[in-house]
């Protein structure tokens, strides 16, 4: 049975009872799980797309799980605000981080701003991330690539893990190159992403809790760039960095803590979604092995197969906002105030949005998925996690003889930027530069 048809036979059958989807909903195991994710989401789209959900272990939220929806509320940042829920947090993780910060942020990126604060925000680096000036970097990344795919064929047959070897180091470079930062920093920044993106399944230190994690995350972060934003404030260069410390809204400078969460978002959110989305793409491209044999076929359907890894794995699952006056969406009534919970995995999978949504297709067009927001929100750094895997997979495709999996890939819990695999084993033949 196709995947496209496993998924609709078990969209009354997902083993929740409906009284527990509000707390499936609220649990970072489901999105590890596409098939317990699909057919719960499914389900909601055709039967509930707008849901007044409440979880024991959040706040209550509106759930959102139909693209036309997802489109419209992202449409009007100024009805829908992204302040102050950001993120799906557990009351615990809430009171935690209000414990260490006094606030309710223990960062405040430009994700998380509205209007005016908004636009100068990503205004400071959006130049930086515009197609013209990344050309500059073309050189580099296609460099990147080439020794990451040469990490791959002096592995031999393996099995080695794909993550460990190439998705991971691969855009970690790119973004290391943006900043400024020597090759050598990429042990020490990959060891600050997975502590901050793994906090679900990370050991807990001895006299701390779970929801400690992020916060202490958090501060090494910020402990880590702030000294990189002193030097640069020292000795400006001509990197992200760079722009970031000297960069001044209505005259002002950038407040520290804004500066250090614009970095946090740069160095760890750019780099870890590309990474999941590499990561995806290999794995979809072995379980689809007849849309491996098309993209070799004709590299041309690059483009179109990277909006397709995009959407297959949607490495950021979801996202919130706020609404600031009372809207109606399909007859509930939204109140000012309420939180919304928006699901860019389910709005990927509408089945009124994708024809069949569950079957992977390289050369999937039209492809209006969510992976990267929409409307004021949309990625900043769309363009470039663009460039770093065209990069990648042509130089993969150019030599690649064979790939497999060696065993299941390793999913980690989580409701923001689930799926992106702890560990992905495979058995490939690549052949020498």
């Amino acid at each position: 049975m196709s995947q496209a048809a496993t998924i609709e036979a078990s969209i009354d059958q997902t083993g929740i009872d409906p009284t527990s989807i509000d707390e499936a909903v609220a649990n970072p195991a489901t999105y590890a799980d596409p098939a317990l994710f699909h057919p719960l989401f499914a389900r909601l789209r055709r039967d509930e797309p707008v849901r007044w959900t409440t979880p024991s272990t959040t706040r209550p939220f509106w759930l959102l799980s139909k693209h036309a929806d997802i489109v419209e509320i992202s449409r009007q940042p100024q009805k829908f605000l992204s302040g102050p829920r950001l993120e799906l947090q557990t009351i615990a993780q809430e009171d935690a981080i209000r414990a260490a910060t006094g606030g309710d942020k223990i960062h405040r990126s430009m994700l998380d701003m509205d209007g005016a604060e908004h636009k100068a925000h990503r205004g400071m680096t959006q130049s930086w991330f515009m197609p013209a000036n990344l050309r500059k970097l073309e050189a580099g990344i296609a460099e990147q690539a080439r020794l990451r795919v040469d990490s791959l064929a002096a592995a031999g047959d393996g099995p080695v893990d794909f993550i460990q070897l190439v998705s991971e180091i691969f855009p970690l470079q790119v973004i290391l190159m943006i900043l400024g930062l020597p090759p050598e920093e990429a042990p020490h920044l990959l060891k600050l992403t997975h502590d901050f993106t793994r906090r679900e399944t990370a050991a807990v230190p001895p006299g701390t809790s779970r929801d400690d994690i992020l916060v202490n995350a958090t501060h090494a972060i910020f402990d880590y760039f702030g000294n990189i934003y002193d030097d640069r404030l020292k000795d400006p260069r001509e990197d992200v960095a760079s722009v970031i410390a000297h960069a001044r809204i209505d005259g002002q400078p950038v407040a520290r803590f804004e500066a250090m969460s614009y970095y946090l978002l740069l160095g760890l959110a750019g780099h870890d979604t590309t990474n999941g989305t590499i990561a995806g793409g290999i794995l979809a491209l072995i379980e689809n092995p007849a849309e491996l044999a098309k993209l070799r076929a004709d590299p041309d359907l690059i483009k179109p197969a990277i909006d397709e890894f995009l959407r297959w794995e949607t490495v950021t699952k979801t996202f919130m906002r706020t609404a600031a006056e009372d809207h109606v969406l399909r007859g509930r009534t939204i109140r000012a105030g309420d939180a919304l919970l928006l699901s860019y995995n389910s709005g990927n999978f509408d089945e009124e949005a994708f024809g069949d949504p569950f079957t992977f297709r390289v050369d999937r067009t039209p492809n209006p998925h969510l992976t990267f927001g929409h409307g004021a929100h949309k990625c900043l750094g769309m363009h470039l996690a663009r460039m770093e895997m065209e990069a990648l997979f042509r130089e993969l495709l150019r030599r690649l003889d064979s790939i497999e999996l060696a065993e299941p890939p390793a999913r980690p819990p989580s409701i923001v930027t689930a799926s992106i695999m702890e560990r992905l084993m495979v058995r490939c033949r690549v052949r020498a530069g």
